[in-house]
C-alpha cells in the first residue's frame, strides 16, 4: 500500500512534467537518524536504494588513529562527493596531511592485520631461503621466521591477497602476516643476498687475472671495450657498487698505485681500504666504469667526469663518476647519491627541536635570503633538499640552479650549471627571474655577480636558498663582504645562516661507558655535563672496530634581527659578528655537539675534531664559547 501510495504521489506531481513533454523525477526525502518517527517508518519500508551505504575506509581509520582531524575528515568527505571510490590514501598524502607509513599503517588495521617495521636481524635466514629472491622482489613479501607450525611473512602491500595465497602454495605452509614499507624489505634483501661472499669474491679476482689485458697503453678503442666486457670485470665493478650501498658509502676510491689498485670506500665521512686489485687489470676496470657513464674510453689524458643510475637491492642509486689522469694511471671516485637520504624530513636531519622550529620559520617566510655554510661533505645539500621537501611545490614555482643536479626533485624545475656553454650560476640565476619563481635555491654562491643577482631576488619579493662555504654562521656575513656585497644589502636581504658540520655516531652494538680522559673533563664540566656519564664504542665487526656507525649533524642558527642590522652596518669583523652571535645566547656549533655527546650520540673527540673550534686552540676557543 505504502508503494502504491508512493507511486501515486509521484504521479500526480508529474502532472506538470508531462504538459511539457517530460516526466519530473520524484523528489528525493532526506531522512535524518535522530528523526525517530522516520527510523520507525523506516523500518516497516525501505525505498529503491538510491546510493550506496558508506564503506569504512582509509579516512575513518586514520580518524579513529588520531592521525587526522574531524575538520581534515570532513574535508575529504566534502571534497569526495559525485567522485565514488575516491581514493582518501592519494588525496590526504597530496595534501601533505598523513604520510606514506600512516597510509600503510591504516590499509594494515583495515586488512585486519599488525603494522611492524622489518630490520634484517628481525629476519631468520632459514626462513628466508624457503622464497626465490626474484618473488620476493616482485611480490613485495618476505619470509620473516617460523612460528610454530606457521610462517610469519611480511608484505608491503597488504591488499595484495594473491601474492599471499602464491607463498602458500610454494612454501606447503600455514601463512601469517604482517605489515612493514617496502624500503624495509628492500633493505632485508640487500642485506641477504646483494653481497656475494667473500669466497666468490675471491673467485672474482682470481677470474680478472685470467682476462686478457692489453699491455700497450697507447692501444684503445676495440681492445679495452672489450676488455671492459668480459665477465669478471662487470662482476667485480658491480661488486663494488652493490657491496658500498649495503655498507652505507659515500664513495668508491679506485687508486692505481705502482704494485695494485687500491680500492677505498668512504663510510660516515672516513676512507676505509676494503680490497686490493691487480695491478694490470685497471684499465678494464676504469673502461667498464666509463662505458657505464657513456664516458670516452680512448681518452685517458684528461679528466672526464660522467653520471649513471642504477636500481641496487630494490633502491635507485644516482651514481657520479670522476676519472682523473694520475701517474700510475687513472684514478676514478664514484660518489653514491641516495635519494633516500633527502626523504627524512627536517625532524631527521639532527636539528634540536627548538633550532628546528627556527629554521621551519626561516623556509616559511616570503622573501630573503637563506644561507646554509659549512666545509664540503657536511651535509648542507641534504639540508636544503629536506628543506624543499617541506614545501607545497603545487602552488609554489620552485626552481634550483645546481652543479651537478645531486637529486631529481619531482616538485622543483632543476637547471644543470654548464660553464662550456655559458651556463654559469649568474646566468641561470638571471633567466630564472624571468620565469616568475616563488622560491630559488642556488647550489653555491661562489662569486660577486652570482651574489648580487641573488641578493636583488631577495629584495624583489624571492625566497632564496643557497650555501656558503664558511667556517660557522656568523663569519657569512663577513664572506659576502669580501665578495664585493655592500651591507646595506646584507643588512636588508639576509634572514638567517645557518651552520653545520657531521659528527659520527656511537655504533649501538657496542655502546658502552667509557672513562673520559682528564684533559677531557674540564670541556664537559664547563658545558654543565657529568663526565662519567659519557659513552663511546668499543669496536666490533657492525663498526668495522671503528665504534662508529652513521652520521648526525651539528648545527648552529643565526638569525638576522634588527640589533644584528644595526651591527652588520656598524662593524662586519669576524669578531665582531662572532661575538654579537654569543651574545644572542643561541648554542654554537660546539654547544650543540656537547648536546648530542650528553644524550650518547657521539663522543667529546668527534665534536672537537669536526668543529676545530673554528681554528683556534681548544682551551682558548672553549672559554671563548662559554663567555
Amino acid at each position: 500500500m505504502l508503494r502504491f501510495l508512493s507511486h501515486q504521489k509521484d504521479k500526480g506531481k508529474g502532472l506538470s512534467g508531462a504538459s511539457r513533454g517530460r516526466p519530473e523525477p520524484a523528489p528525493t526525502v532526506p531522512i535524518y537518524a535522530d528523526d525517530e518517527e522516520v527510523r520507525g517508518l523506516c523500518d516497516l519500508y525501505s525505498p529503491e536504494p538510491t546510493s550506496s551505504a558508506h564503506v569504512r575506509d582509509l579516512a575513518d581509520v586514520l580518524l579513529e588513529q588520531g592521525k587526522i582531524t574531524d575538520e581534515q575528515y570532513g574535508r575529504f568527505r566534502r571534497e569526495s562527493l559525485g567522485r565514488p571510490g575516491a581514493d582518501p590514501g592519494t588525496w590526504l598524502l597530496k595534501e601533505r596531511i598523513v604520510d606514506a607509513n600512516d597510509i600503510l599503517e591504516a590499509k594494515a588495521r583495515l586488512n585486519g592485520l599488525e603494522f611492524h617495521r622489518l630490520k634484517p636481524e628481525d629476519v631468520d635466514k632459514q626462513a628466508f631461503k624457503r622464497l626465490e629472491p626474484d618473488f620476493i622482489k616482485r611480490s613485495s613479501v618476505v619470509p620473516v621466521r617460523m612460528d610454530g607450525d606457521t610462517l610469519l611473512v611480511a608484505t608491503g602491500e597488504p591488499t595484495n591477497i594473491f601474492a599471499l595465497e602464491d607463498v602458500k602454495r610454494q612454501t606447503g605452509l600455514p601463512v601469517r602476516a604482517q605489515v612493514c614499507p617496502p624500503e624495509d624489505i628492500a633493505a632485508v634483501c640487500a642485506a641477504f643476498y646483494e653481497a656475494p661472499a667473500e669466497e666468490v669474491l675471491e673467485d672474482i679476482i682470481s677470474d680478472l687475472t685470467e682476462v686478457e689485458v692489453v699491455q700497450d697503453v697507447e692501444e684503445v678503442g676495440e681492445d679495452l671495450e672489450k676488455m671492459a666486457g668480459q665477465s669478471p670485470v662487470i662482476k667485480f665493478v658491480n661488486y663494488l657498487i652493490s657491496n658500498a650501498v649495503r655498507e652505507g658509502a659515500s664513495d668508491i676510491h679506485i687508486e692505481p698505485k705502482e704494485k695494485q689498485t687500491r680500492i677505498r670506500y668512504r663510510i660516515d665521512g672516513v676512507l676505509f681500504e676494503v680490497m686490493q686489485a691487480p695491478p694490470k687489470m685497471h684499465p678494464a676496470i676504469v673502461s667498464r666504469i666509463k662505458i657505464m657513464a657513456n664516458l670516452d674510453i680512448s681518452e685517458r689524458r684528461v679528466p672526464q667526469d660522467g653520471k649513471v643510475s642504477a636500481m641496487v637491492g630494490g633502491r635507485a642509486i644516482d651514481l657520479r663518476i670522476s676519472v682523473l689522469p694520475t701517474h700510475y694511471g687513472e684514478k676514478t671516485v664514484i660518489r653514491i647519491l641516495d635519494s633516500k637520504s633527502i626523504t627524512r624530513g627536517l625532524e631527521h636531519v639532527g636539528m634540536e627541536p627548538d633550532a628546528c622550529a627556527i629554521f621551519k620559520e626561516q623556509v616559511a617566510l616570503p622573501h630573503g635570503i637563506l644561507l646554509v655554510t659549512g666545509p664540503t661533505g657536511s651535509g648542507k645539500s641534504t639540508t636544503l633538499y629536506s628543506a624543499l621537501g617541506e614545501m607545497d611545490g603545487a602552488r609554489l614555482n620552485i626552481s634550483t640552479v645546481e652543479d651537478p643536479i645531486e637529486y631529481e626533485l619531482q616538485t622543483c624545475n632543476q637547471v644543470q650549471v654548464n660553464e662550456k656553454t655559458g651556463m654559469t650560476f649568474a646566468a641561470a640565476l638571471r633567466s630564472l627571474l624571468r620565469q616568475d619563481p616563488d622560491i630559488i635555491m642556488v647550489g653555491e654562491i661562489r662569486d660577486n655577480e652570482t651574489a648580487r643577482i641573488a641578493v636583488q631576488a631577495a629584495l624583489t619579493g624571492h625566497l632564496v636558498l643557497s650555501t656558503l662555504h664558511t667556517n660557522d654562521a656568523a663569519t657569512s656575513v663577513t664572506r659576502l663582504v669580501n665578495i664585493g656585497i655592500e651591507p646595506y644589502l646584507i643588512a636588508a636581504s639576509l634572514n638567517a645562516a645557518v651552520a653545520q658540520r657531521l659528527v659520527r655516531k656511537i655504533c649501538p652494538k657496542c655502546k658502552e661507558p667509557c672513562k673520559v680522559p682528564p684533559h677531557m673533563r674540564k670541556y664537559l664540566e664547563k658545558a654543565g655535563a657529568d663526565p662519567d656519564a659519557i659513552l663511546h664504542g668499543a669496536g666490533c665487526d657492525a663498526c668495522r672496530g671503528s665504534g662508529y656507525v652513521g652520521r648526525a649533524g651539528i648545527f648552529e642558527v643565526l638569525v638576522i634581527d634588527d640589533r644584528f642590522r644595526d651591527m652588520i652596518h656598524a662593524d662586519t669583523s669576524v669578531s665582531n659578528m662572532r661575538r654579537a652571535f654569543r651574545d644572542s645566547g643561541r648554542d654554537t656549533l660546539f654547544d650543540d655537539g656537547i648536546k648530542k655527546v650528553t644524550q650518547g650520540v657521539t663522543t667529546i673527540e668527534e665534536v672537537l675534531r669536526v668543529t676545530e673550534v673554528y681554528g683556534q686552540s681548544e682551551d682558548e676557543a672553549f672559554v671563548e664559547n662559554l663567555d
